[in-house]
């Protein structure tokens, strides 16, 4: 149907129904008031009345012939009250009243600020919701912290044939303050799942009487894996290095450490050192990073 002028800014309408407490009384209140009986249908058990004869109404007063009782079930409807609103009545609207190329043709966004905000289904209050960019980005995915890196920050000697804990004194980094490079020299991942976990060490012996070496990452003061160099006793090496990575599952209160061990035939002592520079962090070096799942 064409317009002329302005379309009608309320779009849909509703006969309204009004339900009413039913008394020995033949005096009730309207929620609308009306001109005359004329504008509703009121029905008593079900059945409809006729207006004028068994009730009249004017305003938001209706009078009936004869009075109710409390058992009577009465209702009327407003037949000259269409209440007409902008927008379409709660629940009326499906997926078959809305057009499926009802995004075909609008603007797509290149970028999202912080505040802006995307539509989801919230699947336990079967409900659409909006959330904003920076809650959204917040809820899905995830960062790899906590996260820290330790190197040695002087050599360090270990004794022959002795499981000793490597000291990786120089913080690198260290997000979540997870690592203690001052005490323990131990990772705390702090958060229960899982984390890669890596580590290298370069060994020296002036005395070139070095046979075995090993890397061991122990997990709660014990053992959980190590990797090993080793030869015939009868052969020997001045300089070696290792490493070791993996990913680990852990509680929130777990702590992993780094131990090394050597095996020498003048049963001298062997090092650690530290080296300098680009060397000094990434000759002997522990570090960590939680895994996102």
């Amino acid at each position: 149907m064409g317009y002329l002028g302005n379309r009608p800014a309320e779009a849909y309408s509703a006969f309204q129904k009004q339900d009413f407490s039913t008394s020995a009384t033949t005096s009730y209140t309207l929620d609308h008031p009306v001109s005359n009986q004329n504008e509703i249908a009121l029905f008593i058990n079900f059945v409809r009345q006729e207006p004028t004869a068994a009730y009249t109404a004017s305003g938001t007063t209706l009078t009936l012939t004869s009075a109710t009782t409390s058992s009577d079930d009465m209702y009327c409807v407003y037949l000259g009250k269409a209440v007409q609103t902008v927008n379409p009545p709660s629940g009326s609207v499906g997926s078959s009243q809305v057009a499926s190329t009802i995004i075909t043709g609008q603007t797509a966004e290149t970028s999202i600020a912080t505040d802006d905000t995307v539509l989801i289904h919230d699947t336990s209050a079967g409900a659409l919701r909006k959330m904003t960019r920076a809650n959204f980005v917040s809820g899905v995915g995830g960062t790899n912290t906590p996260a820290f890196f330790a190197s040695s920050s002087s050599d360090q000697a270990y004794n022959d044939v002795t499981t000793t804990k490597i000291a990786y004194t120089n913080e690198v980094f260290d997000t979540g303050s997870v690592y203690d490079a001052s005490t323990n020299y131990r990772f705390t991942p702090g958060f229960a799942g899982k984390s890669y976990i890596a580590a290298g060490a370069w060994s020296s012996d002036n005395q070139t009487s070095i046979y075995e070496q090993r890397l061991l990452l122990y997990k709660n003061g014990s053992d959980l894996v190590h990797v090993e160099n080793e030869q015939s006793s009868s052969r020997e090496w001045k300089s070696s290095y290792l490493n070791l990575h993996g990913v680990f599952s852990h509680t929130d209160s777990d702590y992993f450490e780094v131990y090394g061990y050597f095996n020498t035939n003048d049963g001298g002592s062997a090092i650690f050192p530290s080296g300098s520079g680009n060397n000094a962090i990434f000759r002997n070096f522990f570090y960590g990073y939680k895994i996102i799942e």
